[in-house]
């Protein structure tokens, strides 16, 4: 007895006391009921919204990552652009040069033309001259006794004197004719050859074409003249070389004068 005795004043203590507290704060009940509904529905909601929100975090981690890739691509193109740049501006400093140096090169090449034109024309002269003296040494070489080379030419000064036609004559039994004098540098050798004795050259004024005029023996006109004063008179005349001032002067058929004989080489 003393066990269940001891046992019910605690039952109707706590039915009294649960009681109690129901009836003297039925609002704290509905209270705690109402926070432990709603602690219940937080509770039921907790798991929802943590499911969102862990499932937000993915697409957060995907922009960050796309953000940072986005960047580092963008550093990495800006580095190739820069990169491409100064290729471009280096290419382009050597193309420059490149052109420079063409241009250079071109000028250079024109130079060398030039100079190599020059040098064509130079060898050319050389080889020609070379040719003259050559020339010239077997003209000296092989000019027979008692004629005087000069030029391309054999001359031979009479020792007696004839006419003009007699003159000619003894020129061409020597395989020669009278001299022809084709500029101021034969003219002065004839002049120191006739050693100031009027001797017969070979230019005579005749009927030629329907005209009269002085003309060379063989057929050349008369463009360079060294007539003394008053000289020609055009009365069929032949002509002589040379007075003392180294003039031309006339002379008759029929007078008897030396001459110079001229037998060309070459």
């Amino acid at each position: 007895m003393s066990a269940d005795s001891v046992a019910a004043p605690r039952l109707s203590l706590n039915v009294r006391y649960n009681r109690n507290i129901q009836e003297n704060s039925g609002e704290e009940e509905e209270s705690q009921v109402k926070i432990l509904e709603d602690e219940e529905h937080h509770a039921d909601l907790g798991p929802q919204r943590a499911r969102p929100h862990t499932q937000t975090n993915p697409a957060a981690n995907n922009r960050r990552c796309f953000k940072a890739t986005a960047v580092t691509l963008g550093g990495f193109y800006l580095l190739i652009l820069a990169g491409l740049f100064i290729r471009f501006t280096l290419l382009q400093t050597r193309y420059d040069q490149l052109s420079n140096n063409n241009s250079q090169l071109q000028v250079n090449y024109s130079l060398l033309q030039s100079s190599y034109q020059t040098l064509s024309a130079n060898h050319s002269q050389f080889q020609d001259e070379v040719k003259q003296l050559k020339d010239r040494t077997e003209v000296v070489k092989n000019c027979p006794h008692g004629w005087t080379s000069f030029g391309r030419s054999w001359y031979f000064k009479s020792e007696e004197e004839k006419t003009w036609s007699g003159s000619r004559a003894d020129c061409q039994q020597r395989g020669a004719d009278l001299v022809i004098i084709n500029n101021k540098e034969e003219q002065k050798f004839v002049t120191e050859l006739s050693k100031d004795e009027e001797t017969w050259i070979g230019l005579r004024y005749e009927w030629t074409k329907g005209e009269w005029k002085w003309e060379w023996l063989d057929g050349s006109p008369l463009t360079e003249t060294f007539w003394a004063a008053g000289q020609p008179q055009y009365n069929g005349y032949y002509a002589a070389c040379c007075n003392q001032q180294g003039k031309w002067t006339q002379g008759y058929y029929n007078d008897y004068r030396k001459w110079i004989c001229e037998k060309k080489i070459l």
